[in-house]
């Protein structure tokens, strides 16, 4: 049994073949995706061409795939979450495709955080009022665009969107509807309260499902060209970043998993349920079992791309060399890398970069090492609020392409922490967890043992450069609570 993944990324979509233990088979493909950003908050990609990159990725999946096409089970789909556009009645995209980075919308988010208990907001559905999320996405286009809002007949995700031309119909996961912050987390609903707060009726969003409900039977042209998936199960998309802890086999909370991609994250998939997210931190749903909790951070790998293209750099190789050099925290600078606003732990929208303590002296390379670091501090902060959640003698995996391309990345997030820290080397965790979930869904249980096929490498701790980063967390700290007004962040915990 082979199961088709897709993974629309925030850097590239991506397809492969997944056997039911997770092994990726050799047919994959990828495209870049093509988000558009901007100083005024802007992040947003033109959601036709992206499904038509979708469809190409899937021809050339099938292509490379040859006689195993006939094995193929299954169709699985992981999307960045917090995205939404806007279609008409007839299915047309509207407006672009606005990505979870987009903070245009923060005011909307202070206002509506005005009128209603925030608190209570969290409790029920996992979210703060952040621009990241679609109550206050809807009222900065209902305020901003409103003819445009006016023609908009539904709102959907990307995921949704290709279903409606694979299918003629769509329902969202309750997964992806949680990570939007409308999801009722103990209800499995639209939440009441939001909706009052909001100019659309809930007959705008699509109906819910779990992740494990598929559809089936592709409406022509897709079922003449591809006539392998015509009739398999196609599983509702899902987010990436439920998808890429079950693919790096967090599956309970004895693990827990930190991503350093374009963006980073720390999550943990719990049985549990959980009544009272922790401060700071999200609670999405997975599916009707499990639930994910942590904090993502809109920055990671495009901290160091940023700068990569902005100063002046040595060779990768020769530039990693150079700051593995440099002794820890020893530069003079404190950083918030907040170059797309901030979402955990403090969720201050409004907020961005700041690097303090240059002078004369200050080279490229140390502005470098501490953006590195001041990821790696920021990234302890969402642990430290998430840590209760966990098994006392967890694990934590590391994983994403930015730490995978930096072994000092890897030693500078073991030290911050000040545990150890496994680096599982599968690059593709999100379409692989996808598809272990799609397989799932099919009857074949997940299992821990599914690590097995993954090579991993762990790195310990140095303690002494674990006590600088503490006191590196604690400037950093004080920084953001001189600058940054919107919300105070949570306080890091021993």
């Amino acid at each position: 049994m082979n199961v088709l993944a897709v993974d629309i990324g925030s850097t590239s979509v991506r397809g492969g073949l997944y056997d039911g233990q997770g092994r990726r088979q050799r047919a994959g493909a990828s495209a870049p995706t093509g988000i558009r950003t901007a100083g005024d908050g802007t992040s947003e990609v033109d959601a036709d061409e992206l499904r038509e990159k979708c469809w190409r990725i899937i021809d050339r999946v099938l292509q490379a795939a040859e006689a195993r096409t006939a094995d193929i089970a299954a169709v699985a789909v992981c999307t960045f979450a917090g995205n939404i556009l806007g279609i008409d009645a007839t299915g047309k995209a509207v407006t672009p495709l606005l990505t979870y980075a987009d903070s245009r919308a923060q005011e909307d988010a202070r206002q509506l955080a005005r009128e209603v208990d925030e608190t209570a907001v969290h409790r029920r559905t996992g979210c703060y009022l952040h621009a990241s999320y679609l109550p206050a996405r809807l009222r900065w286009m209902a305020r901003t665009r409103p003819r445009l809002f006016s023609r908009v007949d539904r709102w959907v995700t990307i995921g949704e969107y290709l279903e409606m031309a694979l299918f003629g119909e769509t329902a969202v996961s309750t997964c992806l509807a949680s990570w939007n912050g409308m999801l009722d987390r103990a209800r499995l609903c639209w939440d009441e309260e939001l909706l009052s707060r909001l100019p659309i009726d809930i007959s705008q969003l699509s109906p819910l499902t779990d992740v494990s409900i598929p559809h089936r039977g592709l409406r022509p042209p897709f079922a003449d060209r591809w006539p392998a998936l015509s009739q398999v199960p196609w599983f509702p998309a899902m987010g990436d970043g439920a998808a890429a802890a079950v693919g790096s086999g967090c599956l309970d909370a004895g693990r827990v998993a930190i991503t350093i991609g374009t963006a980073s994250a720390v999550r943990a998939v719990v049985t549990d349920a959980v009544k009272e997210p922790p401060d700071g931190l999200w609670c999405y749903v997975v599916d009707e079992k499990r639930s994910l909790v942590g904090g993502a951070l809109n920055e990671g790998g495009s901290v160091f791309a940023w700068l990569r293209g902005l100063m002046a750099m040595p060779p990768d190789a020769e530039m990693e060399r150079r700051l593995a050099a440099m002794a820890p925290d020893d530069h003079g600078l404190t950083l918030l890398p907040f170059l797309e606003g901030e979402r955990s732990p403090g969720w201050a929208g409004g907020a961005r970069g700041v690097i303090y303590g240059l002078s004369s002296a200050t080279t490229s390379l140390e502005i470098m090492r501490a953006a590195l670091e001041a990821v790696a501090c920021r990234l302890y902060l969402v642990w430290s609020a998430l840590r209760p959640h966990l098994a006392n003698d967890h694990e934590i995996i590391a994983g994403g392409g930015a730490v995978q391309a930096s072994p000092l990345w890897l030693q500078i997030l073991a030290d911050a922490l000040g545990r150890p820290v496994h680096l599982y080397r599968e690059r593709e965790v999100s379409s692989r967890g996808a598809a272990l979930l799609a397989a799932a869904a099919l009857g074949r249980p997940l299992r821990p043992q599914c690590l097995s096929c993954l090579p991993v490498r762990s790195v310990r701790p140095d303690l002494r450069h674990h006590a600088r980063y503490r006191r590196a967390v604690e400037r950093q700290q004080a920084l953001y609570r001189a600058l940054i007004k919107d919300r105070q962040p949570v306080v890091a915990q021993d």
